[in-house]
């Protein structure tokens, strides 16, 4: 297969992938929007996490909640808990990996914030322990899943939301996240700002 035809592939895929996502996704992206601006209008935050690609994808949409999204409005309460070094670092070595997000949100907290919590298998130990502090803290839990959902569907309560994209496929997972994100974002600005005209 030419490189040019294996190019192709991945868009075919990646299209594919995101027409089956948008078929089941839409309603529990739809919650998850109106979970977030409830609790942003209490006064509460949205803390993020993942490993790797979905670390990046917790910052993303932090810094798209705390500057701006596709339009102007001020800076919305958010923390990505997978970019202070130091933390992280000390966590892991005075700890464990597992605890690296669990600790930061025992000690940041509230009851009323939502944990934005993203994994593409499902299982990553350390934002599963990070669920379990969510709990103890009172703390909601939106869970960004692939796959079957892991270990993470499991956990959720009656008032968390998954939202789990249908692939087994690592990379089209992350690039469903990414576009959740996106319409969360989108969404959030809309009930916070009116529909654009």
């Amino acid at each position: 297969m030419s490189l040019s035809a294996i190019t192709q592939q991945y868009f075919q895929d990646s299209i594919q992938t995101k027409m089956q996502s948008m078929e089941l996704l839409v309603e529990p992206i739809t919650r998850a929007a109106e979970y977030i601006v409830a609790r942003l209008l209490q006064g509460s935050k949205v803390l993020s996490c993942g490993n790797g690609g979905s670390a990046g994808d917790a910052q993303h949409f932090s810094s798209e909640m705390l500057n701006r999204f596709e339009r102007e409005r001020p800076g919305l309460p958010a923390i990505a808990l997978t970019t202070d070094t130091s933390t992280l670092t000390s966590i892991a070595n005075d700890y464990s990996y597992e605890e690296i997000f669990a600790k930061q949100i025992r000690a940041l907290g509230h009851p009323g914030d939502l944990l934005l919590a993203i994994s593409t298998s499902g299982n990553s130990a350390n934002v599963i322990t990070a669920i379990e502090a969510a709990r103890e803290q009172d703390v909601g839990v939106i869970a960004l899943t692939g796959k079957d959902g892991g270990r993470m569907r499991e956990m959720l309560g009656e008032t968390d939301i998954e939202i789990c994209v249908p692939s087994d496929v690592t990379a089209r997972i992350q690039e469903v996240h990414l576009l959740v994100i996106h319409c969360l974002c989108g969404l959030i600005d809309v009930q916070l700002l009116g529909n654009e005209t």
